[in-house]
Parts: structure tokens; sequence; C-alpha cells
């Protein structure tokens, strides 16, 4: 099981009430973020869309953090919720479905969608009951690697081929402003959902990855230092493309135990 996260509320009361608008929208994870400042006006950004799920990881300058609070502009309902946590993977431990944004081209092959695709996609997920997240990195370099490889697709913003610099708020705002639309174009479609699973979340996913990797370094498979990085980001991002349920992740730790069982006998 992942950590709690740390407590971060506030001593001031909340100045905003409009949170109930933004019940089922994604989770907005700031990873890294550098200056409180930015993190307030995402805060702004959340709530002009009417999102209030923020998560921070790691945060340069600690929390609760005065900075954000004088940037906000009035969307302390969003700071006042936040969740800090010391890792993405324990950020987004709940969730069932991750968008992980980026301007560049990365070497991992995953759906390459639009904020506005995005959303869809989002809204479709909440149909089934899949609870989605976002994820931004730092200001300076963005997202690492290892971060992208525990999302299921990736999120680019069509932009001047020659500059394509965001700032963190301009980039939720983005990401906010098309759900925000498809919320109002969309019916709140049902769909068919399997009543005996469900899809599995990233605590129970990157439970496998562990499993999974310990044996393979164990038998020697990921036994060279220098490329196992990459190895191991191949791997999840195979499992990750395969959008397991529940029932095929304990599966699937069934036959890795099976295997090892095996091999020891």
């Amino acid at each position: 099981m992942c950590p709690a996260p740390t407590s971060t509320k506030h001593r001031r009361p909340a100045k905003s009430t409009a949170s109930e608008a933004a019940e089922g929208g994604p989770a907005v994870i700031l990873v890294e973020p550098q200056l409180g400042e930015n993190i307030g006006m995402v805060a702004r950004a959340m709530l002009n869309c009417a999102l209030v799920d923020m998560r921070i990881v790691a945060p340069r300058d600690g929390w609760p953090n005065d900075a954000a609070y004088k940037t906000a502009s009035g969307a302390d309902v969003v700071l006042d919720n936040a969740r800090v946590y010391e890792t993405t993977a324990d950020a987004i431990a709940d969730l069932g479905h991750v968008f992980a944004t980026t301007a560049r081209a990365r070497d991992m092959s995953k759906d390459v969608l639009t904020p506005r695709g995005a959303a869809q996609e989002m809204h479709e997920q909440r149909g089934q009951g899949v609870q989605c997240g976002v994820l931004f990195g730092k200001e300076a370099v963005g997202l690492h690697n290892d971060d992208i490889a525990l999302a299921d697709s990736i999120l680019m913003v069509p932009l001047n081929p020659g500059f394509t610099s965001l700032n963190l708020a301009q980039a939720v705002l983005l990401m906010g402003y098309e759900w925000f639309q498809a919320a109002d174009d969309r019916p709140h479609e049902t769909y068919e959902v399997r009543l005996d699973t469900r899809r599995a979340t990233k605590e129970e996913l990157v439970g496998l990855f562990n499993h999974l990797e310990h044996e393979l370094t164990d038998c020697g498979f990921l036994g060279v230092e220098a490329k196992k990085p990459g190895m191991i980001r191949n791997l999840r991002n195979m499992f990750q493309r395969a959008r397991m349920t529940e029932q095929e992740v304990r599966t699937m730790r069934g036959v890795i135990a099976g295997l090892v069982k095996k091999r020891k006998n």
C-alpha cells in the first residue's frame, strides 16, 4: 500500500464553494513544481474550469506555501484541499487512467492525444467509472521519462512548431478548458461494465511492475545495469497499453509466482 498523503490543510478558510461543479473531474498532478506562485496560478486555472483535485509531488519550496495563495486570486478551495505526495507513483495510486503532458516526442509507444481528444477520452472513462488524472512536470524541464512510463497516454498541445513553450498554468488551463467544454457537448453516457472486475488502479499496476522487475532481476534478465532503466520503461509501457483489469493484474502476478516456483524447484 502506498503511504498516506502529507496533510496539507491551510489555516485560512476557503473563499470559494465552487467545488460542486468539479465532481468527477480529472486530478491535476504537479510533479516537483518549483515556485509557489506557479502552483497558485494553476489553482486559479483549475477553478476556472471547475476542477479542484490538485495533487503535488515533492514541491521544491515545501507546502503549504503562502506565495501560492497570493497568486490564486481566490481559488483557495483548490489549495486548501491539495494533497502532497513524495512520489508520482503515490500520487496516482488510486487512478485508473493517467495522461502525461509533454512538449517533445519521447521514445515510448503510447497513444498521443490533443487536449480536446484527451478530454473526450476522460469523459468516456468517467462513464465507465474510471478516475483519470493528468501529470504536469516541473517548469524548467517537464516530466521525467520514468514518470511518463507510468502513464497510459501522452497529451501534447498542437502549437507553433517553432515555439511550443507554455508556462505551467497555461498548460493546465488548456487541458481544463477542453474538459469543461466537453462536459457541455456530451451527454453523460452509461456503458456496460463487467460486474466481476474493474480497471486496475495505478497502485495495483505498480505492484505488478515491482513484482515482475524483482523476479527478472533475480533471474538475471535485468542484469546489465546500463540497460536496466530502459528495459524497465519498455516493460511498463507494454503493460500500460494493455489497460489491464484488476483481475488481469492478479492473474499476471499469479503467473509470475508460478514461473518462479517452477524455476526454483
